[in-house]
């Protein structure tokens, strides 16, 4: 996984839209990419509405989010419309970006083993440089434990 104080992988992927999300993009200012398992679960909802709902509060502070999954785009263009969200979703179908970042891993639900994506936040400085990485992820707070450094 990356760490504070690597520089981030400039190519995040293609949008809902089909765009093409660059961490250059967003050049002189911070960056919230946040990794995800699944649209439309609960826990993924949670967190992309807590990104939604506190979204004048991060632009205040002076961050842009991006969510990645590997999700379709279709899948993200759905997703997107159902709970309105103002940030767009990269669809890492290939699992590229999230292997880069090293949010893909070994995981445990009900005694079971198995690959999938860690959930997890990494901020971005205006240079391209992790200075932080949230893995203990609060789903209903993760706009909050950005904004209060949790």
């Amino acid at each position: 996984m990356l760490q504070v104080g690597d520089k981030a992988p400039d190519l995040l992927g293609l949008d809902e839209a089909g765009n093409e999300v660059r961490v250059s993009d967003y050049a002189g200012r911070k960056l919230v990419v946040y990794f995800y398992p699944k649209d439309s679960t609960p826990g993924c909802t949670a967190e992309a509405c807590s990104m939604r709902d506190n979204m004048d509060g991060l632009r205040a502070a002076g961050y842009a989010v991006v969510g990645v999954s590997a999700d379709s785009a279709v899948s993200h263009s759905r997703f997107k419309e159902k709970q309105r969200l103002n940030f767009p979703l990269v669809a890492d179908t290939g699992k590229e970006t999230i292997m880069a970042f090293g949010a893909w891993g070994e995981k445990k639900m009900a005694g079971r083993l198995y690959m999938g994506i860690i959930r997890s936040t990494f901020v971005i400085d205006g240079n391209g440089v992790v200075e932080r990485v949230i893995t203990k992820v609060d789903t209903k707070r993760a706009a909050e434990q950005i904004l209060n450094n949790d």
